[in-house]
Formats: structure tokens, C-alpha cells, sequence
């Protein structure tokens, strides 16, 4: 069986060949500054370290695949623990807020018998040490019972109790992270309080049966607005925008004094919590749609949580139907799914066999994130030229399948989706929890699967192309970067813009972003040497 994948592999591998050699003709000629750009990259790759350098500086577009509280570091996360006074249990380094606090000034946390303050971890460099493994990928080794699936989904509930008061300084952290490797533009996957939602679900019930026919969930729609689940919109609006307000502040945008942070773009994506009852999930589902038809900031939703998990599985096809019911009630909301985040092994084999599918044709989700084991759904190829057709972009998430999964290099489909002509970006996922950035999955995409300067250059354009800014696109033709709307076709990319195109980038919150990244690229290749 392997020899047969390995031989189906390289067979993969000369049709990428072939596809990179259709992008390049589906392209503009290749300009000086990209010629350049190539030769000091083709010198650069053969040494990682000059590779990596190279590749922090180069424009990256948009990270569209990032989980706020998995995108924050640890040290993070540590700091915040002793501000808010919380404590820790040595045996399960979870963190906790305390019974009750001292009477002196000021007062102290009292964390019980056997555990610590989480203040104490400053003066503690072996409690330091742990904590920041447990909050992390960082030192893990797989043992017996404990793989790197687990360990990577352990983490969240360790630093869960962190209060939701620092998510404007979370917001400037990976903000800043993101200016300092030429990115623009994030889309962060956040969950915002949906208790009174999910109470209100819970009271509720499911429907007797299935529970999923369009009277049915027509009906408990009604319900859970009647209810009053739309008083929980306006408090999560408040929420989001304190915290970008609060972001504003530690990066003093809008002064002379601005932080480079400020130049990254930041929108939510609502993210809903998957392994959880139908009246739960459909609740908090239709809250964020309610959410992203309301605020601006939110530009769609998503499914988050172990696609294993038992009810993440068992759910699977409702959940789906629930997004083509609320599709149809909100079609102007974008739709972005985890779906085949597994491999062969974590769940059995039917579990592998459709659901990419159903989140593109019943989800309708614009965007998959991971789609790891596409090549086991039924009739891959045909799910691959649809997805191609429609033009379904694909997160791609390198280091998180390799750890979550034990999926990467030759075993992983980013090939396969490049050779089907499907639109891919690179990702991060969670980059706190991961170690990483995402120049570093540009670089584990150079060294794992031989990528070009101008394939990288291809997948900064699908990253905006595919983001959920409102407006039209700045190219003519959707993942065609050979030609721009006809309203700039006589300007420079990355120039300033005058006449008709300036109106139009003025219109388009998207196209402004795609010019803003040929600048980039135009200054980036002619800083070169």
C-alpha cells in the first residue's frame, strides 16, 4: 500500500510540475523586479537561515486561519495569569482563579493546599519552564497514551481562565507579530460570549426525530429570537469592538507615534463550537450569523474544536444542514468550515469519506481550513475539480497538520490541491500553542514541497483574493493575477492610483488591500540585492 501511495505521489508531484507551468502562463510576463526577486531567492534557499530572512521580509498578504487564543504566546498568557491574580495546579498546570484573596494591599490569591499563585512562576524558573510547555507545543515529545493530537487540544483549557479583559492586548500582539513579517491583513477566528445562546438553545430543546428539516429549524429560529437571543448580538458587538478599541490604544494608531501594528487590518471570524448538542450548536450558529449580518467587523463564520471528537463526528451531516438552512436566511454571510483536519487512523475509515464534500455543497463554505484527507473522500478527483471550480480556496496549515495529524511532506496534500488548480494559502493556526509564524510555514513550504518565489507570490494574492473584506476583487478575473479590473488596467500595480482606478480602490475595502500588497511587492523586489 505505501509503495502504491508513494508511486501515486510522484505521479502528484509531475502534475504540479505541469500546473505551475499553466500559472505561469495564466500570469503577466514575469516583471525585472520579479526576475530579481527569484535570483536572490534561489540563493537564499540554500541556506535556511538566509531563506528564513528572506521570507520575513517579504509581503505575505493575509493570514486567514488563526485562532486568537492559540495565536497568543505563552509568556502571554503567564504575565496575564499574574495580573489577574490567578492560580495554578502544579499536577495539572491549569490555571484557576483563587477561592478568595488576602485582606493586605494588595491582596494576594489564595490558591488552597498543594497549589501556587500564578505570580510565583516569575521566581520559579522550573514552574515557568512547565507552564510554558504546557501551554505549548514547545519541549513535547509523544509518550505512551499522549499524542501530539492530544497535547496540542490539552492546551486550551490550561490557559482558559485568563479573563477576557486582555483580548485588545492579544489583538496587538499577534498584530505586531504580523507587521513585523510584512503581513497586512488577519482574519481571527474568535468566540465571543454566546452563554445566554446556548442557555436559551438548551431551554429550548431539538426537535423530536432529526430535527433538521427547513419547517423544523425555521421554527426553532423563530423561537431562540423571540427569546431574546439577538440582546447577546449587541453585547459580543461590544465586546469585539472594546477590544479592537483597546488595541488601538497600545499601538496609539491614529498618532504620530503609531506602532507598527497598526498597520494590520484586523476582522473576526465567529467561531462555533462543534462538539457540542444540536440545540447548543445551532444556537450559537445562529448568534453568529446574527453577529456577522450586524457588525462590519465580522466577516463570517466557522466550526471550530476536534473534528474527531465524538459529537464533532456523530453531528456532523446536521451541523451542515444547519448551515444551509441559515445560508439561505443569510446568504450575504461568508462561510469558512475545518473540514478533513483527520487521517487515516484517528477515526475509521467511513469518517473520512465525505466531509470536505458536504461543507463545500451543504456548508457552503467558501474556504476549507486544512482538508487533509481529501484524497480518502469519495471520488477525490471530482471533489477536486469541484472545489477548483468554485473557486473553494484551501487554508493550508503545515505545521499544525504535521503535529495534530503526523501528516506532512510527501504524505501532505498541498500538491494535490496545487495540481487540481484548487486555490491555496498559507496559514498559521494557532502560532502560540505551534511555536511558529507564518513566515515559517512559508519557509517549511519552500523546503518540503520546493515552492517558487513566484509560487509564494501567487499564494500572498489567493490569501487576499479569498479574504472576507467587502468589495470587489482588484483583478478581472477570479484567481487570475495576469490582468486587474478594467478600472486600473492602465496604471502601474502599486503605484499611486489617480483617476478611475483611485475611485475604485476607494470603493473596495478588498481591492484597496490587493493594491496596498502589490506596493509592497513593488518596494519588497526593488529593495532587493
Amino acid at each position: 500500500m505505501r509503495r502504491i501511495f508513494v508511486f501515486v505521489q510522484v505521479l502528484l508531484l509531475c502534475a504540479v510540475t505541469r500546473a505551475q507551468s499553466r500559472i505561469s502562463t495564466n500570469r503577466a510576463t514575469v516583471t525585472t523586479g520579479e526576475r530579481r526577486a527569484m535570483q536572490v531567492f534561489d540563493t537564499a534557499k540554500k541556506n535556511p537561515l538566509e531563506l528564513a530572512a528572506f521570507l520575513r521580509r517579504m509581503p505575505k498578504g493575509a493570514d486567514l486561519h488563526m485562532h486568537l487564543s492559540g495565536a497568543v504566546y505563552a509568556e502571554t498568557f503567564l504575565k496575564d495569569a499574574a495580573e489577574d491574580g490567578l492560580c495554578v495546579s502544579p499536577k495539572t498546570l491549569n490555571l484557576f482563579k483563587p477561592a478568595a484573596t488576602t485582606r493586605s494591599l494588595p491582596p494576594q490569591p489564595v490558591c488552597g493546599e498543594g497549589n501556587v499563585r500564578a505570580s510565583d512562576a516569575f521566581r520559579d524558573q522550573g514552574l515557568y519552564d512547565r507552564l510554558v510547555d504546557s501551554f505549548s507545543m514547545r519541549s513535547f515529545v509523544p509518550s505512551a497514551g499522549v499524542s501530539g493530537h492530544d497535547q496540542f487540544f490539552a492546551t486550551f483549557a490550561r490557559f482558559g481562565g485568563i479573563d477576557r479583559s486582555h483580548l485588545g492586548e492579544w489583538l496587538d500582539e499577534v498584530a505586531s507579530r504580523a507587521a513585523a513579517q510584512n503581513e497586512q491583513y488577519l482574519e481571527v477566528m474568535h468566540t465571543p460570549d454566546f452563554s445566554a445562546a446556548a442557555r436559551l438553545g438548551e431551554s429550548l430543546g431539538w426537535p423530536a426525530g432529526e430535527g433538521d428539516s427547513r419547517a423544523e429549524l425555521t421554527r426553532l429560529r423563530e423561537e431562540l429570537l423571540a427569546g431574546g437571543l439577538r440582546d447577546e448580538v449587541a453585547a459580543d458587538r461590544k465586546e469585539l469592538s472594546d477590544a479592537l478599541a483597546s488595541r488601538d490604544r497600545i499601538e496609539r494608531c491614529g498618532t504620530a507615534s503609531a506602532a507598527a501594528g497598526c498597520s494590520v487590518k484586523i476582522r473576526f471570524l465567529g467561531q462555533v463550537l462543534r462538539a457540542f448538542p444540536p440545540e447548543q450548536v445551532f444556537a450559537q450558529t445562529l448568534l453568529y450569523f446574527e453577529l456577522a449580518a450586524s457588525d462590519p467587523d465580522v466577516v463570517g463564520i466557522n466550526f471550530v474544536q476536534p473534528e474527531d471528537a465524538y459529537l464533532a463526528m456523530a453531528e456532523y451531516h446536521r451541523q451542515m444542514m444547519m448551515l444551509d438552512y441559515l445560508h439561505g436566511v443569510y446568504p450575504k454571510v461568508h462561510i469558512t468550515l475545518h473540514a478533513g483536519e483527520l487521517a487515516p487512523g484517528l477515526v475509521p475509515p467511513e469518517g473520512l469519506r465525505f466531509h470536505i464534500r458536504e461543507a463545500v455543497e451543504l456548508g457552503h463554505a467558501e474556504r476549507i481550513g486544512h482538508g487533509v484527507d481529501v484524497m480518502y473522500e469519495d471520488d477525490p478527483h471530482g471533489l477536486l475539480k469541484e472545489m477548483a471550480a468554485r473557486h473553494v480556496m484551501v487554508e493550508i496549515n503545515l505545521t499544525s497538520n504535521a503535529v495534530i495529524l503526523g501528516v506532512d511532506g510527501r504524505h501532505h496534500p498541498l500538491p494535490v490541491y496545487r495540481a487540481a488548480g484548487v486555490p491555496v494559502a498559507l496559514s498559521t493556526d494557532d502560532e502560540g500553542v505551534s511555536r511558529i509564524t507564518l513566515t515559517h510555514e512559508y519557509v517549511r513550504a519552500v523546503e518540503d514541497f520546493g515552492l517558487g518565489y513566484l509560487d509564494l507570490k501567487g499564494m500572498a494574492r489567493t490569501s487576499l483574493e479569498h479574504g472576507f473584506l467587502p468589495g470587489a476583487s482588484l483583478w478581472a478575473r477570479e484567481d487570475d493575477f495576469s490582468r486587474v479590473a478594467p478600472a486600473c488596467s492602465g496604471q502601474v500595480l502599486g503605484t499611486t492610483p489617480s483617476g478611475r482606478c483611485g475611485e475604485f480602490l476607494g470603493s473596495s475595502e478588498k481591492a484597496a488591500e490587493q493594491w496596498e500588497l502589490e506596493r509592497r511587492f513593488r518596494v519588497f523586489e526593488a529593495g532587493l540585492r
